[in-house]
Formats: structure tokens, C-alpha cells, sequence
């Protein structure tokens, strides 16, 4: 006989069996031992006792076990067919609850690492879409400014102004590529960002150089107020770089002989750098959407830019533990407004 084959049920009636035949063979050694009939009765009476408290407790493990058995195929079966959540066991010291909470706990960790793949690759797809949209427009610039120049007798005069055009628009495809490898290695991690304790006020120079030159072609005016000892512990590099995406909107968006003002703040837990101009201003309603990846309004479309530095700003700050907060009015102006932690 096949041990491993067999069941619970054919297992139950082998020992009931060989407890009877046991409870008959121990019957006839006390009689034959001793020939009394009583002490063979109470044998037999608790032979018997013995085989219904056996009876008994092979029913309640039966019982048991149909129920362990019915509930962890109902909970397999919630886990197959994707519930949010599985059913629970109630609260109780017994194996299966104990089994119960382990698959829960495997059941989440399996839903949170679904629900991430689906995130990535959510993310992905609009990745792929806002690239294919930035980089639409270039292209057909530049198919256009290639087959002009073939198929037509363009004058030198023309054909200067075009390969200008063709430059600024490998320029901007050259811009974009460099700012989609800065959030890609941001956000994958290739690139850590490095706190250090260091003065604020050179980050904000390295930050301010960039921008004063085409500041000054508009004639704006840069107001700048920041202690020199003020010591942040920060990345000065990344730092430097959200700062500057920052200023370079306000440039661009403040119309000629116009105002920018920087000044810096020391608060207890953060420091704080306002950015304010006297530029276009934001809609309230849209002041949530300007950080996302390559977002532009419709008004500023005929500004050169890809709408990826605000992004790029948030995702720097966040990194090192703080956060940006702006307010805004159409035709006032804007303040961006950015904190980082001193420590």
C-alpha cells in the first residue's frame, strides 16, 4: 500500500479498525488471565470510551482541515483573480492565521510591485509621447529647410537665413536631448546629488551669471539680496542648476524693462530663496501643471523653451529634501519660492 495515496478518510476507518481488534485482542488476554467477565466488560466499556474520544478528535481535525482547506483555496482564489483584498482570517493564535498573514503580506507585496511595473510603464508611454512631440516640430523644420535648399534656387542672402534657422533648430533638438539625459539620470539614480555644508551665496552667483547676460539685453533689472556666510548643506552643482531654470523663465517670461528679485531667508529648519518678477504672471488653475515634464501654456508658446525646467528644478529640490511653492497673478507676476533643508 501507497502511504503517500493515502486518504484521510481510508486512514480514519484503519485506525478505527485497528482500535477495535485492539480493544478485542486486550478483551480476550484478560479473560483468558483471569476468567472474570466484569473486568473484561470494563475493558471492553473503556476500550470503547476510547474509541469515541478517538472518533470525536479525528472529526474535529477534519473539520479543522476542511475549513483550513476552504479558506486558503477562497483566499488563492481572491489572490488569482486580483482582488484589492484578499479575505482575512479573524485574529487568532492558529496556523492558519499565521499562513493567512504571510500570503496577505506576500499578496501586497506582489500588488505593490504590480502597481510600480504599471507606474513605469505609464511612465514610459508618456515619456515616449511627449519626446515624440517635442522633437516633431525640429523635424519637420528641418526636412522643410533641407528640401528648400535642394529643390529650389535659394540666393546666398536666403540660403544664410535658412542654414540659421536649421542651426537654431538642432540647437533646441541638441537642448533637449542634453535635458532628457539630466532627468533620466536623475530620476534612475545614475546621478546622486552630494550635500555638503557650503555658503549659498556662490550657488546663487554660478546661478545669476548664466542669466544676466540675456537679462541685460532685455534691460531688466536683477536685484539680488543673500548673506555671504550664509552656510546650506547642498549640492552646489544640482543646486545651481534648479536655481537657474528657475531665473531663466523668470528672463524669459518678464517683458523688456522689467524686474527680477532674488533674496534669501533663514528660517529655523529650511532656508528660503524667493524668485520674484514682474513678468506675465500664471492662472491659478494652471499653477499646479507647470512642473510637469514638458509643460507649456498656449500664451508662451512663441518663447523659445521645452517646458522641462521647472521639472528639472522640482525633481533637484525634492532630492535633497525640500520643495518649491509659487504664487502667482496674470500681469503681475510670479514668485517661485524655493525651500531647502539647512541640514
Amino acid at each position: 500500500m501507497n502511504i503517500r495515496k493515502l486518504s484521510i478518510n481510508k486512514a480514519c476507518v484503519f485506525l478505527g479498525v485497528f482500535l477495535l481488534l485492539a480493544a478485542g485482542f486486550i478483551s480476550a488476554a484478560v479473560y483468558v488471565l483471569t476468567r472474570n467477565t466484569t473486568a473484561v466488560w470494563y475493558v471492553l466499556l473503556f476500550s470503547l470510551f476510547v474509541l469515541l474520544c478517538v472518533i470525536c478528535f479525528v472529526a474535529l481535525i477534519r473539520r479543522k482541515l476542511a475549513h483550513f482547506s476552504d479558506a486558503f483555496c477562497a483566499m488563492l482564489d481572491d489572490m488569482l483573480s486580483g482582488a484589492e483584498q484578499p479575505r482575512q482570517a479573524a485574529e487568532e493564535e492558529s496556523l492558519f492565521y499565521k499562513i493567512n498573514f504571510r500570503l496577505g503580506r506576500l499578496y501586497e507585496v506582489m500588488q505593490e510591485n504590480k502597481n510600480s511595473i504599471t507606474k513605469e510603464q505609464s511612465d514610459l508611454q508618456e515619456l515616449i509621447s511627449d519626446i515624440s512631440h517635442q522633437v516633431k516640430t525640429p523635424i519637420a523644420n528641418l526636412k522643410m529647410i533641407n528640401s528648400t535648399l535642394i529643390d529650389q534656387e535659394v540666393p546666398v542672402q536666403k540660403q544664410k537665413e535658412f542654414l540659421a534657422a536649421q542651426t537654431s533648430q538642432l540647437d533646441k533638438l541638441d537642448f533637449l536631448m542634453q535635458a532628457m539625459i539630466k532627468t533620466s539620470r536623475l530620476e534612475t539614480g545614475v546621478i546622486s546629488l552630494e550635500k555638503k555644508s557650503q555658503p549659498l551665496y556662490d550657488t546663487l552667483a554660478a546661478a545669476l551669471g548664466g542669466i544676466l547676460l540675456n537679462a541685460e539685453k532685455k534691460q531688466i533689472n536683477v536685484q539680488v539680496d543673500c548673506p555671504e556666510n550664509l552656510v546650506v548643506s547642498h549640492d552646489r552643482k544640482w543646486t545651481g542648476e534648479a536655481l537657474f531654470n528657475i531665473l531663466d523663465n523668470a528672463v524669459k517670461y518678464t517683458p523688456e524693462g522689467g524686474q527680477i528679485r532674488v533674496s534669501v531667508e533663514s528660517w529655523e529648519m529650511y532656508v528660503k530663496i524667493d524668485i520674484a518678477d514682474t513678468g506675465i504672471g500664471i492662472s491659478e488653475q494652471h499653477q499646479g501643471a507647470i512642473f510637469k515634464r514638458f509643460y507649456r501654456e498656449d500664451i508662451v508658446h512663441d518663447v523659445d523653451g521645452i517646458g522641462i525646467g521647472l521639472y528639472l528644478a522640482r525633481e533637484i529640490v525634492t532630492l535633497q529634501g525640500g520643495y518649491i511653492r509659487v504664487t502667482s497673478e496674470v500681469g503681475r507676476g510670479s514668485t517661485f519660492s524655493v525651500f531647502l533643508p539647512r541640514q
